[in-house]
């Protein structure tokens, strides 16, 4: 494995990459890095493939772009860019999960040339959150830190509050039978760097306040409700009440769709249950040549 810098879309994207062959992206989420990825990794590269996760924007060690956008168009056509650096422009595969799996969400529906097909974790389409938010008080408390993340200032200083206590609660909330701590630590490392908490919870207010949106990208916001034509495969922890959203989201895709459910795993399916996840991704990676 080896860490690089590239530049797209106009920012510094730092990246860590591990092997040769077709192309796969790995996505990561909040709070989080791309250092998530180093059981896939390692796994993804001895089957084959070329396996690159970037730190997404506003996550050092890439850029943290002061006064720019992250609403999803922005953040989708990150993606879009890095593949056409990164690949030649041809078409790759993309895991992601939380932020990574809505921003999955996004190219797929506006950047669908870019994708071969594409595996999501944890977080259903944002239609059907949508959906699900208007009529389950239970799913609006499950996203509280949504809400909260609304506020100005506040969220700041309550998430560096006490050592980042905030961010080890979300962890456990999210994923409570698993002890993550080493990994937890190194996250809130990079957190504390200047700018990088500001960076992330930008995610957030860009999503409910349109305002936030780069009005340059108008037009690919407006694609971000097509219909998915791409094979893609949702995978959610049995024990992430959001898999109850994945067999209703069936509608919002046009092509080849399959969701499970990943036994015993919270939010953090990925780290908790790294075997049988990397499993079900190489399996449906592997459908491509079929």
């Amino acid at each position: 494995m080896h860490k690089g810098e590239i530049t797209a879309n106009g920012l510094r994207f730092a990246y860590l990459e591990q092997g040769q062959g077709p192309l796969v992206l790995l996505l990561h989420g909040f709070p989080d890095n791309a250092h998530t990825w180093e059981r896939q990794l390692p796994m993804l590269a001895d089957a084959g493939y070329r396996v690159v996760a970037p730190f997404l924007r506003g996550y050092p060690p890439t850029e943290i772009p002061h006064g720019g956008y992250f609403d999803l168009a922005t953040l989708a056509t990150d993606i879009k860019c890095l593949i056409e650096v990164l690949n030649d422009g041809k078409p790759c595969f993309l895991v992601g999960q939380d932020w990574g799996a809505a921003i999955s969400y996004a190219v797929l529906a506006a950047y669908p040339e870019s994708l071969r097909r594409a595996v999501i974790l944890a977080v259903p389409h944002p239609l059907e959150v949508r959906r699900t938010l208007r009529r389950s008080p239970r799913h609006i408390l499950r996203s509280f830190h949504w809400f909260l993340f609304q506020l100005p200032w506040l969220p700041e200083v309550l998430c560096k509050a006490n050592d980042f206590a905030f961010i080890e609660f979300l962890w456990k909330l999210w994923s409570p039978a698993y002890d993550d701590r080493e990994h937890v630590a190194q996250v809130k490392r990079m957190l504390a760097q200047p700018g990088a908490m500001e960076a992330t919870l930008a995610y957030y207010r860009a999503m409910m306040n349109p305002a936030r949106a780069d009005p340059s990208l108008a037009a690919i916001t407006a694609r971000l409700g097509d219909p998915i034509a791409t094979p893609t495969r949702v995978l959610c922890g049995s024990h992430d009440m959001r898999r109850e959203m994945l067999g209703r989201q069936q509608d919002l895709f046009s092509g080849p769709y399959e969701w499970g459910v990943v036994e015993g795993a919270g939010h953090f399916l990925h780290r908790e249950r790294p075997e049988e996840v990397g499993a079900s991704i190489l399996e449906w990676l592997g459908k491509a040549g079929a």
